[in-house]
């Protein structure tokens, strides 16, 4: 029999660790660690010491010291794995005894994309309920998304539930904003859903959420979505789940087939009771085919007016994982107008040639010709008589 409650209630809270692997999933624990986390302890590991130096994290943890000497992995994920292989022994006895596990990277790189599948067989190996939270690059980054998808592959073998944020779906949600805090948003989603969640379980909400119901939800969901919507005025419960659901940082092929479902509602201290209800029932008309629908309420007094919304759809199936070809939409060419043909002019009268003066032919000179033939026979003649006369009488 319990008999120091409090005492027990500390022992039994879950314990629960956040991990960050690469560049961009210490960013995001760094993120996490300047807002704050309530029963969390934050573990920063990277390859590359100059980046980890400046993390903010419970522990830090240099990936690969004789592989990489602190200088990263240069983009290629097989040495981010045998990286994090070199120090498995010191995550493992970071990990030992937690009972939920937050991975946390950036897909498409080198240190995050080896690594998390070979953290994940870890903590798999520890019975730990571990969930990945990945994000991958944009749709013009081809070679860096197939990589992306080569390791959720593997990360899903490990993962009780992956949750993936498309950067290209961010343009949804932050295009409008400029380059440097759009791209801060990816981190922040992470964050803010790894913190919320945390924050839930570990601490008393409104309408609580246990270590219990997460993991009968997450356990082997496989491929999660996330979305997020906020809304105000009079129907900002409607805007809030409408924006949550109708934009998800993943393409799903059908949101009626998840395999569970998380919300958790965030609003001032007008939040009411009828709210929370609504806002569960309107998910729940979006997903017929699940039961499995777990939920929670916080108040925050910095969203007086406001309503926040996360919905998580466990087991979804995305035609990004499935490695259906992702089709670009390209605008055709149009095709090229005919140009008008001129109307024909009407040709203007040829002049008519001049008439030609052709040169007197001349006159054939037969006369000419005529007469010097008669002075011939002429001279032949006297030639003949004077032979004759020589011959008769001079000889």
């Amino acid at each position: 029999m319990v008999t120091d409650l409090k005492e027990f209630a500390r022992t039994a809270k879950p314990s629960v660790a956040v991990v960050g692997l690469g560049g961009a999933g210490c960013n995001i624990t760094t993120w996490i660690a300047e807002k704050g986390i309530s029963g969390g302890t934050i573990i920063a590991a990277n390859t590359d010491v100059n980046h980890l130096y400046v993390q903010k994290a419970d522990k830090v943890i240099l990936l690969g010291e004789k592989i990489c000497k602190g200088h990263g992995c240069g983009g290629y994920p097989e040495m981010g794995a045998q990286a994090t292989r070199e120090t498995i022994e010191e995550i493992k006895t970071e990990l030992e005894g937690t009972n939920l596990v937050f991975l946390v990277a950036g897909l498409g790189g080198g240190t995050g994309t080896g690594a998390i599948p070979v953290v994940a067989e870890i903590t798999r190996s520890l019975n730990a309920l571990t969930i990945g939270c990945v994000t991958i690059p944009f749709t013009i980054e081809m070679s860096r998304r197939e990589k992306a998808r080569e390791a959720i592959k593997l990360l899903a073998e490990s993962c009780d539930s992956v949750v993936i944020i498309d950067n290209s779906k961010l343009r949804e949600v932050a295009g409008n904003l400029p380059l440097k805090e759009a791209l801060n948003v990816a981190n922040a989603l992470v964050g803010a859903f790894v913190k919320n969640l945390t924050d839930t379980i570990t601490q008393p909400s409104l309408v609580n959420l246990d270590y219990a119901d997460l993991r009968a939800v997450m356990e082997r969901g496989g491929i999660s979505s996330i979305g997020i919507g906020e809304g105000d005025g009079a129907d900002r419960v409607t805007k809030a789940v409408s924006q949550a659901i109708s934009t998800p940082l993943l393409d799903v092929t059908n949101i009626s087939d998840c395999y569970g479902v998380l919300i958790h509602i965030v609003g001032g201290e007008d939040l009411t009771l009828e709210e929370v209800a609504v806002t569960g029932e309107l998910i729940m008309d979006k997903v017929p085919n699940t039961k499995r629908i777990i939920w929670g309420a916080k108040v925050d007094n910095s969203l007086t007016g406001k309503v926040r919304v996360m919905a998580v759809l466990t087991g979804v199936e995305s035609p990004f994982v499935s490695g259906a070809m992702e089709k670009v939409k390209e605008v055709e060419p149009e095709p090229p107008k005919e140009e008008p043909k001129p109307e024909p002019r009407p040709e203007p009268p040829k002049p008519k040639p001049a008439p030609k003066i052709q040169a007197p032919k001349p006159l054939p000179k037969v006369e000419e010709e005529k007469s010097s033939n008669d002075y011939i026979w002429y001279a032949i003649i006297l030639l003949i008589i004077l032979v004759m006369l020589w011959y008769f009488f001079l000889r």
